[in-house]
């Protein structure tokens, strides 16, 4: 098939000699353009009128990259055009202090596995690597004048502010981790130790850009300009995310995968919220191109060529442009730009490094997709489905109804505490059960027992005969209400909001889960763990989990 010039991957002339071409304000525009609020546009342009701009982009290596990355590689290629001195900052210590989403044993391999691929994806639109800086945050982070730095901000930051600041980007619970709190700091930091003019990032990231800016004259340092972009839909017309498999398209998934996920994307005839595609033809295709063809029969009215994406908004909400047009133009672009990196990833190295740094990937039929498992294909049977939190019983009753019940409140990390209604009164007391540390099974659909909804499950190891004997499981000791409990090798996957009770998927995956030799929980032999270590019981040896 011939492409349109359009989407063939063009490199740009000289980006020297565009920039002696350009005057300040026309840097400006770069720069801005399709940004949705810059804090300290003043102050860029002052620069702009003296010298280049020096700006950042910081990504921490958690999950595998996908295609929404195109979103800040074509603001990080206007940068380049108009002149800009362009840093980005793989963040490795930042990955490790949310929530640990990377374990530290597999930073230094993410790292690696962001580079790889993030080159990958700015040379396939045309982006001279040799204009770039590449930093990893560990390089500066762990210096003696840093951590001094981090201390230095720790004692004029409070609670309140460095919790506020992160609130939409590091995973909010009710009794966060220190690690959590440090990040906002950490990244407004990187500002003075990049020795950079600005930073970029996406609207999620204002609160952390404004603590740096009430934070950083403070230690003597310079306020920043802050570039943010708009947060693009993903396919569900939610934000695209590395943690949910049907929201983004990996930037190893075969054409095949790419064509079944597109056909699935939300993309109602006429509606132009939260439409991911059009975000996508407007925040990269546009930026890239120029222009965007809308390929179809030409009894449908042949192919169009679009100059400017108000009117292909147009069009699409007057329905002139199907939503089946649009899904097949937007497939071939993105082929195109996928194309390089599929076949970059095509050598054993490569291959090799991505089943390293995420090995807890499952492949699958057709070159090169890879799935996340917990996030996956529907019917993929893997433990990260299931939200199992570190509970803690607040309180605990005889049910009213029924002797041989228990009626307990559970934190698990949210607002108000869970109701559980748990058969325990054979077998564990009262006692033993107040202000106990336990494990909750939390996406259950809700059941009535006995007249009371119970909204999880308390869980426990047990060991049929006479007597059967019940023991509840038991986190790490040090554990706090909501953190996470996972299966060994199966971190990264994220738990479904509801299992599906016709599909029995609790049932099919409590099969496998048993209690060790040592008294360690365990889903086919890999460990159920927390961030602070394994989950285990009292001491029922083999005992079935439920």
């Amino acid at each position: 098939m011939q492409h349109s010039p359009l989407l063939l991957p063009r490199r740009p002339q000289s980006v020297d000699a565009m920039t002696d071409q350009l005057s300040p304000d026309k840097k400006l525009h770069l720069i801005t353009r399709n940004l949705q609020e810059v804090l300290g546009e003043e102050k860029l342009k002052q620069v702009l009128q003296e010298r280049e701009l020096k700006v950042y982009w910081g990504t921490a290596t958690t999950g595998k990259p996908h295609v929404a990355y195109f979103v800040p590689m074509s603001k990080i290629a206007d940068f380049l055009k108009a002149g800009c001195e362009v840093t980005i900052l793989f963040a490795d210590l930042h990955a490790f202090l949310d929530n640990m989403k990377a374990p530290w044993e597999l930073l230094e391999l993410r790292v690696k596995y962001y580079e790889e691929v993030i080159k990958a994806m700015l040379e396939s639109i045309g982006v001279p690597l040799e204009k770039l800086k590449f930093v990893k945050g560990t390089d500066f982070q762990l210096s003696r004048e840093y951590t001094l730095d981090v201390y230095r901000l720790s004692s004029m930051v409070t609670e309140h502010d460095a919790k506020k600041a992160g609130a939409e980007v590091v995973k909010q619970v009710e009794h966060p981790l220190l690690s959590g709190l440090l990040y906002p700091g950490l990244q407004a930091l990187d500002e003075e130790y990049l020795k950079v003019d600005a930073q970029f990032g996406g609207v999620d990231q204002r609160k952390i850009f404004t603590l740096a800016e009430k934070y950083l004259p403070s230690l003597g340092y310079a306020k920043r300009v802050h570039l943010m972009n708009p947060m693009v839909p993903g396919l569900t017309g939610a934000k695209m995310s590395s943690s949910e498999e049907d929201s983004k398209i990996d930037l190893l998934d075969s054409k095949e995968d790419l064509k079944k996920k597109l056909k699935g994307a939300f993309c109602e005839p006429g509606n132009i919220q939260n439409n991911g595609l059009l975000s996508f033809v407007k925040f990269v295709l546009f930026p890239l191109r120029g222009e965007f063809s809308i390929k179809r029969d030409a009894k449908w009215g042949g192919v169009k060529v679009y100059t400017a994406f108000e009117e292909v908004e147009k069009d699409f909400a007057m329905e002139r442009i199907h939503p089946g047009d649009l899904k097949v133009s937007v497939e071939e672009a993105l082929n195109v730009l996928l194309e390089p990196i599929r076949k970059k990833f095509e050598s054993v190295e490569l291959r090799k490094l991505t089943d390293s740094a995420y090995p807890n990937t499952l492949k699958t039929k057709g070159a090169g997709k890879v799935a996340m498992p917990g996030g996956g294909d529907e019917d993929e049977l893997v433990p990260s489905k299931l939200d199992i939190r570190v509970g803690k019983i607040i309180s605990v009753e005889k049910h009213p109804e029924a002797d041989s019940l228990f009626l307990e409140k559970i934190d698990v990390g949210e607002a108000e505490p869970r109701t559980v209604v748990s058969g325990l009164v054979a077998y564990v007391s009262q006692e033993d059960l107040q202000d106990r540390f336990v494990l909750v099974l939390c996406n259950l659909k809700p059941q009535k027992m006995r007249g009371i909804e119970s909204q999880a499950m308390l869980l426990c190891a047990s060991i049929e005969g006479e007597p059967r004997r019940v023991e509840p499981l038991d986190p790490p000791q040090g554990s706090s209400p909501g953190e996470r409990v996972f299966v060994e090798g199966y971190e990264a996957g994220k738990p479904q909001d509801r299992l599906n009770p016709k599909k029995k998927v609790w049932e099919k995956l409590q099969v496998d889960l048993k209690i060790s030799e040592e008294c360690a929980a365990q889903w086919k032999d890999k460990t159920l763990m927390t961030k602070l270590g394994r989950i285990t019981c009292k001491s029922l040896k083999g005992g079935n989990i439920s």
